[in-house]
């Protein structure tokens, strides 16, 4: 039987028709189609397109997991950037899936752990063995447009999703430089607090550079004509960061200091978030900036932020932490959440049977 998997955000959609491997418990994808999002006037119609005209020779799928980014109540969510309502109970009914439930975006990609490929991940550091301690625990954590955070408890074949907005907790300045950029940002954005959020994102790296960017020795830097074309497009605020990177690795010293201060405070979150959730199981990186810093996350500046935590800077020697590299995560996590979703309905009606 196939299972539907769905990552729905608020540029685009991505669908995939899934099959269980019969080598492993991962899902095989069978075939997968990107929409964008502001051509269509509802997900339904996406939906519908994608599975009459684009799957037309392939079996219906049983079962099906949305991964939204919107807030979720009662399998139900809003796609605040669209306007778009989506009720799980709908679409179950609509398109004759046997089950069908969304979910949050990040918090999905929990159900994708236990099924990871070498290839889908690499090792930042192993972790210390340590006795007496529940290795079920894990953490997830990424960096993309905004910050996503989830927890999540893996025995065997059970897995329980623990979802969080860790990423908008206060921003904790650690040097001079931090708490001038935590003042400049209040006063830019014109916002009463600083979250995590608005410095470890990829719209946060963006906020660092237009804050280096200001001051005197920058007004003849060469992104300083591309930060007037940003406050008259959007488009061009999203790629920034492609732009900050590309300068950092030419040398750009500038652009250097930036990045060190974004990759700074985002490995001092992960240390917190590590001490907070003791995620012996694992602490994993995702999100859209993972593969791109990889590097990055094994660098000495990386490493020296993560465990710079006093006392208990021991204990982060013990964690498992490690990067996703699969920039199709989300899709692949949906898709191992079908599969149990499948799973389930066929037990119950065995059951009811």
């Amino acid at each position: 039987m196939n299972f539907l998997a769905c990552d729905l955000g608020g540029t685009k959609v991505l669908l995939g028709i899934f099959k269980k491997d019969i080598n492993d418990d991962s899902p095989k994808l069978i075939f997968k189609k990107k929409y964008l999002s502001y051509e269509w006037d509802s997900f339904e119609l996406i939906l519908e397109d994608f599975l009459k005209n684009q799957c037309k020779n392939i079996t219906h799928p049983s079962s099906a997991c949305f991964a939204v980014a919107g807030p979720l109540s009662n399998n139900n969510a809003k796609i605040i950037n669209l306007s778009w309502d989506i009720s799980g109970n709908a679409l179950q009914n609509k398109f004759n899936f046997k089950s069908c439930e969304l979910i949050n975006d990040f918090a999905v990609q929990i159900y994708g752990i236990p099924f990871l490929k070498k290839n889908q991940y690499s090792i930042i550091q192993n972790g210390m063995h340590s006795e007496g301690v529940n290795n079920d625990l894990h953490a997830i954590v990424g960096a993309g447009t905004g910050l996503g955070i989830a927890r999540g408890i893996i025995s065997g074949s059970e897995v329980k999703v623990l979802a969080s907005e860790g990423g908008h907790v206060e921003f904790s300045p650690k040097s001079k430089l931090e708490w001038e950029l935590r003042n400049w940002l209040k006063n830019y954005l014109k916002v009463e607090r600083i979250s995590c959020e608005r410095i470890v994102s990829g719209t946060g790296l963006s906020r660092i550079a237009e804050w280096r960017l200001s001051k005197p020795d920058a007004q003849n830097h060469p992104l300083q004509k591309y930060l007037k074309e940003i406050k008259i497009s959007d488009s061009s605020r999203k790629e920034l960061p492609e732009k900050i990177c590309h300068f950092s690795k030419e040398g750009d010293q500038l652009m250097i200091e930036v990045e060190r201060i974004w990759l700074g405070a985002y490995a001092s979150l992960l240390g917190d978030i590590a001490l907070q959730e003791l995620c012996f199981g694992g602490l994993w990186i995702s999100g859209g900036t993972a593969p791109k810093h990889f590097k990055n996350f094994k660098s000495v500046l990386f490493m020296k932020q993560f465990f710079d935590k006093g006392r208990l800077k021991d204990i982060l020697k013990t964690i498992p932490m490690r990067v996703i590299l699969d920039e199709e995560f989300g899709l692949f996590s949906a898709a191992c959440r079908a599969k149990m979703l499948l799973k389930n309905s066929v037990k119950k009606w065995l059951f009811l049977k």
